[in-house]
């Protein structure tokens, strides 16, 4: 495989290479970003019973709406 290095910037959301540089359609890249921290995204865990013995403790109920117009 060959391999040629090119550089850009970011601009709206797009990367914007030199204006002498052209690529084929379709061309398959690879984008290194060097000096850049990204932050793991954040992460939201279902709810838990702190006693899971309690569970019993809850009933799921179900209400039946009748005649609902919009």
């Amino acid at each position: 495989m060959e391999l040629m290095t090119l550089q850009g910037i970011v601009e709206n959301g797009q990367i914007r290479l030199a204006d002498n540089v052209r690529l084929p359609e379709k061309a398959i890249v690879y984008v290194v970003v060097p000096g850049i921290e990204i932050s793991a995204p954040v992460r939201i865990g279902s709810p838990r019973l702190m006693h899971p013995e309690q569970a019993a403790d809850f009933v799921k109920v179900i209400e039946e709406i009748r005649d609902a117009a919009l």
